[in-house]
């Protein structure tokens, strides 16, 4: 089984590349690391990264000592293709792909496992918890319509996905030119059964400075 920690993104949103900020003395993307190379499920670990901080990441993760093989590789302009390039990374004995946002770095081993267990039974698995809130589609700034809440949930990573399958999606997405925003859009268009696993609300994505006075609140 391997993990993929996706740390390509350019941080537009957050005004920075936060995966490499410093978090708790910490750079973000090592709270997942750490996870993953505690996991006896995790036979490796691929940290995709933008192309300028290839060279640095690898030295800084030199000096740890693991017996599971650590690859640094780069990414690309689109999530998509970035997950891709970790996949096409993987050990060609890897079976299961388990896909993780370095930008979610309260991650539990309960949650890994547990998304590893239901990938195995089905075509693969997302984490998500339950929406809670109303949601409203606008237009030009107004209501349009209510969405009914009920059969909702809000989408986290890990997604995990067997290796063969999700080539297959991605073999399929390059040949009608498809980019999607998560892999398990990708999944389920090419008509794969995506199973749900709960997630935590601690499970957040860090996507604006907001989130982060959050993160450092959570690490106090």
């Amino acid at each position: 089984m391997s993990a993929i920690i996706t740390a390509a993104g350019l941080g537009s949103r957050f005004g920075e590349k936060k995966q490499f900020k410093l978090l708790g003395g910490a750079p973000l993307y090592t709270y997942s690391l750490k996870l993953f190379l505690l996991n006896d499920l995790i036979s490796e670990i691929i940290l995709v990264v933008p192309r300028n901080k290839k060279d640095l990441i690898q030295h800084e993760l030199s000096s740890i000592k693991s017996k599971k093989n650590i690859l640094v590789v780069t990414g690309a302009e689109i999530r998509q293709n970035s997950v891709k390039n970790g996949v096409f990374a993987s050990d060609n004995n890897a079976e299961i792909i388990c896909i993780h946002d370095a930008a979610r770095p309260f991650l539990s081993k309960k949650i890994i496992d547990n998304s590893i267990n239901s990938c195995m039974k089905n075509d693969g698995s997302i984490v998500a918890v339950p929406n809670y809130d109303t949601l409203k589609s606008c237009r030009d700034g107004f209501v349009y319509k209510t969405v009914n809440r009920e059969s909702i949930w809000l989408a986290q990573t890990p997604q995990v996905f067997w290796k063969r399958k999700i080539l297959q999606a991605f073999k399929y997405a390059e040949k009608n030119n498809l980019v999607y925003t998560d892999e398990s859009s990708l999944m389920e268009s090419f008509g794969f059964k995506i199973a749900i696993v709960d997630g935590d609300v601690n499970n957040f994505k860090i996507t604006s400075p907001l989130d982060w006075y959050r993160a450092e609140s959570v690490i106090k």
